[in-house]
């Protein structure tokens, strides 16, 4: 066949009908035919593209300009070498090198090619220029550098208000507002033209409305030219101005992890070169003032700016939308300041009172932040009139939160503060625990309880701002904490607070109390260590000696630190700094005071104490297989006394793996966030509660299968804390005067108003049974819809009234003296209480074209940075681990087919039965023939030889198996190529198994074997077919052949089933609700089928953490069930609302099959070539997109933000309907008939036949 030259594969391409085009994939219609994708001329980029370099003496051309140059270049060559009738072979060189030149062009990395001799390095061709992080797609188009926009380093201010951000002058004079010029703002924005462009507040621009001229007002020389512009300054002109105090401005801190990290503030203009925020705005930003350096953005139009503020603005992100809880909070100084001044035994006179008022409030009196109006401060009266007039701390916080009896905030909270421990009285208030560590507001008056980290920090649904916020709204709750900041600043400033060596100084009763703990955890682990030696430790479970040992002694050494903190505790005085701080939650936890105060403690590494690193011992300093606490990595010193040479190094270990963790965790989240953000960006919630991708795809029918918005979750992710609710709505509307409902009354109150609540809400089937063309039948009671969220709500609600009814009439019934003024229920407070409950619901539903994709993929990938990448063991079993953190997040997000650590978790009938277990376990464990066998002995006679084994029916016993002989035998023969060497099995008295190899009648020993031969036996050629090594050099030898299968025969499965390594039995720690502690049998391994259908096994509860397995046996349903639990239990601790985790879930699933959020599952799930390019693989999904002739409808967010148009979600989903006026004189149009209608029409006449049918057969009867 001849070489296919280009030119005549061009020919042959050119002669394909357009009917076989088709069958490559190709459009004819739209140009798609192959000889389009061969180059007849060389596109050549405008030199914008391609920009020269000069330098002193030349200038440096462009890669794209030289390879130009040399595609022209040896085009010339050819071109004369035609005309000069140069040999054939000369012109293919060339042509061929041409060929290599143009495939450079469109791609500088190609293999063997991408190093250009003539610059040594790779050349950036087309394809580099498009993809990877700095190239156009992901460099210039979906994120690009920005006018308008300020950086420098921060510092904390906490006089300015939490939506405030201070800007230094020098940034405001470059910060421009095109201010259009009105009547209103003429004579300011002619004073802003007349101070210039370099002195604030003025202007650098003026853009002429009539005609669009820009004046810069820099290039002006003196004042007149400056007062010329101003006189003709006239409405409709633009004046870029300086910014100036009140400006909205945008503030974002990177890494940008999640929504919160660009807030919308009002910029304050001050001096210095720092921009400045108030330290409760950290939270969200995740900043500190170490060096920190933050963005500044200015948006250029009102409408930016009424978004900006709506949505973006501090005060309306007070809860992160993770979960709902607090994120903008007092922290670390303001926490201090507010615990110390709220304990009991803090007093004021009255000069330090109205000082501290003072501190709080400008001026003297409090404004209204909705209604503007303004309230005088109201002082209460002292708390203690003599001997001297006393007010307490807790007066301040009343003062605080309501400064005036007539200011609308009137709060009701009962919290756990940090410290709080139950009572040790059985029925014991909450409120009387010691350490005052239960907060009581009644009405904004503080009762009792401190302010720490949990009741004025971030993170609890139950703290003070948070309630404001929940109850009063987001302005009540800023201002609060605006009043919170300034005074704890200042009083802070006024009282000293500071920490020093002293703090630190361990008194002697500590020492004391130190050395005789660490004496008694030495002395505990010397008894183990010895135990050890003479081989009298008992094993835990799953265990040898050494690694009991070594548990038991982390153990005790572990214990230690956490007994010299307790003791730190108690030996300290209340007015220690770190204690305070630790003690109210503002900074560092008991274990540090410990480490600096009394000891380090012990140094753990991957899980365990200090590996050994030398022969057999940590480090050169200790003795050869010495396990002394010391040598294994304890730390007896604390920071304050100073580590010794030994004790440094282990604590410098033990420091490394954190940091090597750290610096790995950061790259992996970082890539992991960016693939969430990519599959969610463009899912949002719509106004028929579903929730779709940009191209209308349904992901979910109702977001989280309730509707909810998990922003606006009160309680652990539900809309109402009822508790809460309660106590508000009867603490707020109490009248002594009104008289309590009975319980019969309360319920038919509830009744009434629920049932109006639940019109509408009626399923189908319950409504008109006639509305269906069959009749309509269903075992089950309940039949789930879309509305059952709001049904399951009304009935909690019910049965929670219902409760609180019955508690107030037991009260009433057992108190000897009349009780129904205390204890009561009045209509008020109940019509109160269903009303905060039916609004709180209605405002907790997500918003249509909220974008609930972004907002789950940021809650998922932002805590993602915190978890660790550690595996996490079974506390006392060997070897049984199970993939956490990290690792496991990326398995399950990447749908993998085989993961690290798959684990069947089977439940039992009998649960509680060990004896159960140990049988499940024993039926679905590998059992190999060595656990069963006694021993295994080869046997020769004149006839020839045989192994001899005798079953161990005590092991067997021991193990659980129900066997027997003939089951042993069956499995020999049954094993894997035992068949083909014709082995035979068979079993001799009770105990006894022989095994006969090529010898079919066992029975007569007078049939004489036959004699070696060099030929190959049987047992060869099959172990040959197996892949194995030969039995004997010359395969014959029946010794050998005896030997090789004594060898093996160990190795033969009895029972169990293949793919499980191993069963364990696992007793949970925590009592169920019978009191009892349930065991589960965890198989370690794949075969989820096998152990739903093992006796004893309940399939019902039985599940397995290997996805794909799931798919394949129990569908897709429960393959989304699974997803759901894996990632909630890995992301347990992060307190990640559910609703989020159902959305990926979904995501992956919708389609049918199990996506994995990679390229791959990412090419299935959407369509969008720009999607799909700006993600990876730039190149690849635009050729294909060119060969295929795709399109583009531009309506996701990634294609949207690359092409500059408003994406579909949020404030850009809206769409403006106007009414259309039929023009007069058209005539009535005829109504067209719906073709369902019509269809419909031939049903209901046969429905309603039937109908009539059973009436009359019900009358009849």
């Amino acid at each position: 066949m001849d070489d296919l030259n280009p030119v005549r594969v061009m020919n042959i391409f050119r002669k394909i009908s357009a009917q076989d085009v088709e069958l490559f994939g190709m459009d004819p219609a739209s140009g798609g035919r192959p000889e389009n994708m061969l180059w007849t001329f060389v596109p050549a980029p405008p030199v914008a593209i391609r920009p020269s370099v000069a330098q002193e003496a030349a200038s440096t051309e462009d890669d794209i300009t030289n390879k130009l140059g040399d595609i022209l270049h040896v085009n010339s060559l050819i071109r004369a070498g035609l005309a000069q009738g140069q040999s054939i072979s000369k012109i293919t060189e060339m042509w061929e090198y041409l060929q290599v030149q143009v495939a450079m062009y469109i791609n500088g990395g190609l293999p063997g090619l991408s190093k250009d001799s003539a610059y040594g390095k790779m050349m950036r061709g087309f394809e580099q220029r498009l993809k990877g992080k700095q190239g156009r797609f992901r460099g210039n188009l979906s994120g690009k550098r920005v006018d308008f926009s300020g950086r420098t380093v921060i510092s904390p201010d906490p006089n300015l208000s939490i939506e405030e951000v201070a800007v230094p002058t020098r940034v405001a004079v470059n910060m421009t507002y095109p201010e259009k010029v009105i009547a209103q703002n003429i004579d300011k924005l002619k004073a802003c033209i007349m101070r210039g462009s370099r002195h604030h507040p003025g202007a650098n621009w003026v853009i002429k409305g009539a005609d669009g001229r820009r004046l810069a007002l820099k290039m002006a020389a003196s004042k007149s030219d400056l007062k010329r512009v101003e006189e003709k300054l006239v409405i409709g002109d633009i004046v870029e101005r300086h910014l100036e105090d009140g400006d909205i401005v945008l503030f974002n801190r990177q890494p940008s992890l999640h929504k919160l990290s660009i807030l919308a503030h009002r910029a304050k203009i001050r001096p210095w070169r720092t921009f400045r925020l108030n330290e409760c705005v950290c939270n969200p930003y995740n900043a500190d003032f170490d060096g920190d350096e933050m963005n500044l953005h200015v948006p250029q139009t009102e409408e930016a700016r009424a978004e900006a503020m709506e949505l973006m603005g501090v005060k309306h992100n007070l809860a992160t939308p993770k979960n709902g809880a607090p994120i903008i909070a007092a922290i670390q100084d303001f926490i201090t300041a507010a615990y110390l001044m709220s304990r009991k035994d803090k007093f004021f006179n009255r000069r330090q009172f109205e000082q501290c008022v003072s501190y709080m409030y400008n001026g003297m009196t409090a404004k209204d932040p909705y209604t503007g109006k303004e309230y005088p401060i109201h002082i209460p009266p002292p708390a203690i009139m003599r001997p001297q007039q006393q007010w307490t701390g807790k007066q301040v916080w009343s003062m605080l939160i309501k400064p005036h009896p007539d200011y609308p905030v009137n709060i009701n909270l009962e919290a756990k503060c940090k410290q709080y421990t139950a009572p040790r009285t059985p029925g014991m208030i909450p409120d009387m625990v010691e350490n005052d560590a239960y907060l009581v507001i009644r009405n904004s008056e503080v009762m009792c309880g401190v302010m720490d980290k949990a009741t004025v920090g971030d993170g609890k649904k139950d703290s003070v701002f948070y309630v404001i916020w929940r109850d009063f709204g987001p302005e009540y709750a800023a201002e609060a904490m605006n009043r919170l900041s300034k005074l704890s600043a200042r009083w802070l400033g006024e009282q000293g607070f500071s920490i020093g060596i002293n703090d630190v100084y361990p008194s002697e009763q500590l020492r004391l109390r130190k050395a005789q703990l660490v004496g008694t955890a030495y002395a505990k682990c010397v008894k183990l260590i010895e135990q050890f030696k003479r081989g009298e430790l008992q094993r835990d479970p799953g265990c040898d000696e050494e690694m009991t040992m070594e548990n038991q002694m982390s153990g005790i050494l572990s214990k230690v630190r956490q007994e010299c903190g307790d003791a730190c505790f108690a030996e300290l005085s209340v007015f220690n700094a770190p204690l305070t701080m630790a003690t109210c939650g503002s900074k560092g936890s008991l274990i540090n005071v410990s480490q600096m105060v009394a000891v380090v403690g012990q140094q753990i590494i991957g899980g365990k104490r200090v590996l050994d690193g030398f022969q057999d011992r940590t480090l050169p300093h200790f003795a050869k297989a010495s396990r002394d606490p010391p040598a294994k990595g304890f730390v007896l010193n604390s920071f304050f006394s100073g580590l010794n040479p030994t004790e440094f190094i282990f604590h410098a270990m033990s420091g490394r793996e954190g940091l090597v963790d750290t610096a790995v965790k950061t790259a992996e989240t970082g890539y992991m966030s960016r693939r969430l953000m990519k599959s969610l960006e463009d899912l949002s919630a719509q106004y028929d509660n579903t929730v779709r991708t940009s191209n209308g795809s349904v992901v979910q029918m109702k977001f989280g299968d309730d509707g909810l918005d998990p922003l606006d979750m009160e309680g652990s992710a539900k809309p109402v804390n009822f508790e809460r609710t309660y106590a508000h709505a009867l603490s707020s509307t109490w009248d002594n005067s009104e008289r309590g409902l009975t319980q019969k009354e309360v319920t038919k109150i509830v009744k009434t108003r629920i049932a109006a609540e639940r019109k509408g809400l009626d399923r189908i089937c319950e409504q008109d049974q006639s509305i269906l063309p069959y009749e309509y039948e269903e075992d089950k009671p309940e039949h789930t819809d879309q509305l059952e969220s709001i049904r399951s709500f009304l009935t909690t609600v019910s049965d929670f009234i219902a409760d609180k009814s019955a508690k107030i009439a037991s009260t009433q019934r057992r108190s000897p003296a009349d009780t129904s003024h205390i204890f009561k229920l009045s209509r008020t407070a109940l019509d109160r209480f269903l009303h905060l409950c039916f609004q709180k619901f209605e405002k907790s539903k997500v918003e249509p074209h909220h974008a609930v994709g972004a907002v789950g993929a940021h809650s998922i990938g932002e805590p993602g940075t915190q978890m660790t990448l550690k595996t996490f063991h079974f506390a006392g079993v060997a070897g049984m681990s199970i993939t956490q953190g990290v690792p496991r997040i990326k398995e399950i997000i990447n749908a993998s087919k085989v993961i690290s650590t798959p684990v069947i978790s089977c439940s039992l009938d009998s649960p509680y039965e060990a004896i159960a277990a140990r049988m499940a376990s024993a039926l679905i464990q590998k059992t190999y023939m060595r656990d069963i066998v006694a021993y295994i002995e080869d046997c020769w006679g004149q006839d020839g030889g045989w192994i001899n084994m005798r079953v161990d029916w005590t092991a067997v016993r021991n193990l659980g198996l129900r066997i027997s002989l003939e089951h042993i035998t069956t499995a020999i023969e049954g094993t894997k190529g035992m068949k083909a060497l014709g082995v035979t099995a068979l079993h001799h008295g009770n105990s006894h198994i022989r095994v006969y190899i090529d010898s079919p009648d066992h029975t007569s020993s007078t049939k004489p074997r036959r004699k070696p031969t060099s030929r190959p036996t049987a047992l060869s050629k099959a172990r040959d077919l197996a892949g194995e090594p030969p039995l004997a050099e010359t395969g014959s030898d029946l010794f050998l052949q005896i030997q090789q299968l004594k060898r093996r025969l160990p190795g033969v499965v009895i029972s169990g089933y293949p793919d499980a390594h191993r069963a364990i039995m696992k007793r949970d720690d925590r009592p169920d609700a019978t009191g009892r502690e349930p065991i589960q049998v965890l198989v370690e391994g794949y075969g989820f089928r096998h152990c739903l259908t093992t006796s004893s096994i309940n399939g019902l509860s039985t599940y397995t953490n290997h996805i794909p397995e799931t798919l394949s046996v129990l569908g897709i349903e429960a393959a989304r069930s699974t997803i759901i639990r894996e990632i909630s239990q890995v992301m347990g601790g992060m307190d990640i609302d559910p609703r989020h985790m159902q959305l990926l879930a979904d995501v992956m699933t919708f389609k049918g099959e199990v996506l994995g959020i990679t390229r791959f599952g990412l090419a299935k799930m959407r369509e969008s070539v720009l999607q799909l390019a700006s993600f990876e693989k730039t190149a690849e999904h635009l050729y294909e997109a060119g060969v295929k002739g795709k399109e583009d409808r531009i309506e996701g967010v990634s294609e949207c933000i690359i092409m500059g148009q408003t994406m579909g979600i949020g404030t850009g989903g809206v769409k403006v309907v106007r009414p259309v006026k039929i023009q007069e004189g058209l005539g009535q149009r005829a109504v067209k008939g719906e073709g369902f209608a019509e269809a419909w029409k031939s049903v209901a006449k046969a429905r309603e036949a039937r109908m009539k049918e059973r009436r009359e057969r019900i009358l009849e009867a």
